[in-house]
C-alpha cells in the first residue's frame, strides 16, 4: 500500500504562500521567482529523480498528483514548473526502459538546474515531428541551432533548454535533433510574453543564433514524421499527463472557490444561502461530476507509463484524449463557477477571475482539439485513404 503524502512535499503553509504571491505576479507579469527558490528548496525540481541519484523517486502518476495540487494555488507557477517537470520525466521514461543519455538532467535536476522545454515553433503544426529550427553538426559531435522558438516557459532562469532543430546537411539528412543548450550570448530571449493569463509563466520568444549544444548534450537524432523512439514517446507522454494535471487542478480550485462562495451568499429573496437554492446545488454537483472523471483518468495513465505497459497503437489516442478532456472539463467548470460567484467574480481581483483567464490557455497547448480528434478518428477508423 502506497504511502505517498503529497502535502509531505508540498505542505499547506508553501501553498498558502505561493497562492498569496499568484495575484501579484498576474498583475505584474513577472515570473514567480520566490516560488521557483522555495520549490527547489523542497526538492520539487527532483521529484521524479530516482533516490539512487539523490531525488525523491516518485513516479509520474504521484508527480501528476503534485502539479494538480500545485495548480490550485497558482496555475503558472505549476505550468512553468511543468515544463521543467518534463525533461526530468522523459528521463524517468529513459531510465526505466534502459535507455542513456539523460543522466545529465537527473543530476542537473538534483544540484537545483532548471530545464526548459523549447519545442514550440510559430506554425510548425508538426510539433516534434519537425523543425524549423536549423540543426548544423559541428565537428566534435555537437550542434549549433538557429531559429525561433515561442513559448518558452521559464524565460528568465532555465540554466540549459531541452529543444529540437532539423539537421539537413549530414549525409544520413535529414534528422531531427534533439538536444539541450545552454544559456550563452546566442540565445536572445525575449520581452515579450504580455498575455491574457498564465501572466506568471513568462513564455517569451527564445531565439537561437547559433547556439551550440555539446555532444554529451545531443540526446537523440531520429527520422522526421511520426516515429516510436522513446524520446517522442516520452515527450508526448509527459507533457500530455502533466498538462492535464494542471488543468484538472484549476478546476478543483474553482469549483472549491464556488462551493465557498455558495455558503456564503445569501438571497435577499429567502434569507437561506446560495447553497440552498436548487438550480445552485444542481450547478455545483454538475461540476463536480465532471471534475471527479479526470483524477483517476490521469492516474490511470500516468501508471501505465511508471509500469511500462503495453497500450499500442492507443498511447497517442489516450495520452491526447486525457488532456483534450482536462481541458474542456476545467473550461467547463470554471464557466460554471463564475456564474454561482456572481458578478463578483468578474473583478480581476477575484481569484476566479485569473483561474478564467489561466484556464484559457489550455486550448493552445499541443495537442490542439482539431489534432485530438483526428488521433482518436484514427485509432477507432484507422487512417485516412491516401
Amino acid at each position: 500500500m502506497s504511502t505517498f503524502d503529497p502535502a509531505t512535499i508540498l505542505p499547506d503553509a508553501l501553498l498558502d504562500r505561493i497562492r498569496e504571491r499568484a495575484p501579484i505576479h498576474d498583475r505584474e507579469n513577472t515570473f514567480p521567482q520566490q516560488d521557483l527558490d522555495e520549490l527547489r528548496d523542497a526538492g520539487y525540481l527532483s521529484i521524479l529523480v530516482p533516490a539512487s541519484r539523490g531525488g525523491a523517486g516518485l513516479g509520474l502518476a504521484e508527480a501528476a498528483i503534485l502539479q494538480q495540487r500545485l495548480a490550485t494555488a497558482a496555475p503558472a507557477t505549476a505550468l512553468a514548473i511543468n515544463m521543467h517537470l518534463v525533461w526530468t520525466g522523459v528521463a524517468k521514461v529513459f531510465a526505466d526502459r534502459g535507455v542513456p543519455g539523460l543522466e545529465f538532467v537527473q543530476d542537473g535536476a538534483v544540484a537545483g538546474e532548471v530545464f526548459a522545454f523549447g519545442i514550440s515553433e510559430g506554425g510548425n503544426d508538426l510539433v516534434l515531428f519537425g523543425s524549423d529550427t536549423d540543426a548544423a553538426p559541428l565537428p566534435d559531435g555537437g550542434y549549433a541551432f538557429t531559429g525561433t522558438k515561442i513559448f518558452t516557459s521559464l524565460a528568465p532562469v532555465w540554466t540549459k533548454l531541452g529543444l529540437h532543430g532539423l539537421d539537413t546537411t549530414s549525409e544520413d539528412a535529414p534528422k531531427l535533433v534533439f538536444a539541450f543548450v545552454e544559456r550563452t550570448d546566442a540565445v536572445v530571449t525575449g520581452d515579450d510574453w504580455d498575455t491574457l493569463g498564465m501572466r506568471g509563466t513568462q513564455s517569451r520568444t527564445t531565439r537561437l543564433n547559433g547556439a551550440v549544444a555539446r555532444a554529451e548534450h545531443v540526446v537523440r537524432r531520429i527520422d522526421p514524421g511520426p516515429n516510436p523512439d522513446p524520446i517522442v514517446f516520452g515527450i508526448f507522454a509527459v507533457f500530455e499527463i502533466l498538462l492535464a494535471s494542471v488543468y484538472t487542478g484549476i478546476a478543483r480550485r474553482a469549483l472549491e472557490l464556488a462551493a465557498e462562495t455558495a455558503q456564503k451568499r445569501r438571497s435577499k429573496k429567502t434569507g437561506a444561502a446560495y447553497s440552498q437554492d436548487p438550480d445552485i446545488r444542481w450547478r455545483i454537483a454538475s461540476m463536480g461530476l465532471a471534475y471527479d472523471a479526470l483524477p483517476p483518468q490521469i492516474d490511470a495513465l500516468a501508471r501505465d507509463v511508471d509500469e511500462m505497459a503495453d497500450n499500442g497503437t492507443r498511447w497517442f489516442s489516450l495520452l491526447s484524449g486525457v488532456k483534450h478532456r482536462a481541458i474542456v472539463m476545467a473550461k467547463g467548470v470554471v464557466d460554471e463557477a463564475m456564474l454561482v460567484a456572481g458578478g463578483g467574480s468578474y473583478f480581476s481581483s477575484n481569484e476566479l477571475s485569473r483561474l478564467y483567464r489561466d484556464v484559457l490557455a489550455g486550448a493552445f497547448h499541443p495537442s490542439d482539439p482539431e489534432s485530438a480528434h483526428a488521433t482518436m478518428a484514427t485509432a477507432w477508423l484507422g487512417p485516412l485513404d491516401s
